[in-house]
């Protein structure tokens, strides 16, 4: 029989073992050729069920040129416009831990910094000259460089990043893939100034150093923008 401490000794490892399982586990893990997403299951769980395999068709793992290849409406305040191919309009994603979006920049438009929480960002330029980079955790280091098409950059999972088409008469594209089935995206800007319930301006005056009236207008034009 095993002796007392021999078990607690083989328990640490056991709670070792998941804690470093759980550390570097992103999205869930196939355990099965694939998972296509059943979206009309009443089931909730991290991710999406699984679609009947019987049930599957080619289709669910397709997605129509249409979605990534046409150039996108980029008429809004910032000049950017994102379309996404994750498992929430792709269903043969779920599980596989990977998603892919187009961004399109108006004429010196810019894609706002922004984290994605769930994912790194390999960002490859289609057409145009792009200002792009990112910003490390604390002490915020900047890395940032001008890339052309044909060009690949990475931006590392979590970290806030940005990109600026800089020609000033022509749009610009890039595609990037995500490692995750479902990134997730915070905007920075829209995030502070434009949350609902607002975050107190006092404590955004704080944070920012600026006056109380500064941080309201700041509020008011996130509260009623087509961002």
């Amino acid at each position: 029989m095993a002796s007392s401490s021999s078990l607690v000794l083989l328990a640490a490892a056991l709670v070792a073992l998941a804690s470093w399982q759980q550390a570097i586990a992103y999205d869930p893990s196939p355990l099965q050729d694939f998972c296509v997403a059943d979206k009309n299951s009443p089931v909730r769980v991290n991710g999406f069920p699984c679609k009947d395999p019987m049930a599957v068709t080619p289709d669910d793992f397709y997605n129509p040129a249409m979605i990534i290849d046409k150039r996108r409406d980029t008429n809004n305040k910032v000049g950017s416009n994102v379309t996404n191919i994750n498992v929430e309009s792709f269903p043969g994603l779920n599980t596989l831990g990977i998603s892919l979006a187009r961004i399109d920049y108006a004429p010196l438009g810019v894609n706002p910094p922004h984290i994605h929480p769930r994912a790194t960002e390999l960002l490859t330029v289609l057409e145009g000259t792009l200002y792009l980079g990112f910003v490390t955790s604390n002490p915020n280091r900047l890395f940032s460089k001008v890339v052309k098409k044909g060009d690949v950059f990475v931006f590392p999972k979590a970290m806030i990043h940005f990109q600026m088409n800089l020609d000033h008469d022509k749009p610009a594209a890039a595609l990037s893939s995500l490692s995750s089935q479902n990134p997730g995206v915070i905007t920075i800007a829209s995030a502070v100034f434009g949350s609902k319930p607002p975050i107190s301006d006092d404590v955004l005056a704080k944070a920012f150093q600026v006056e109380k009236k500064l941080i309201d207008w700041l509020q008011s034009q996130f509260w009623d923008t087509n961002y």
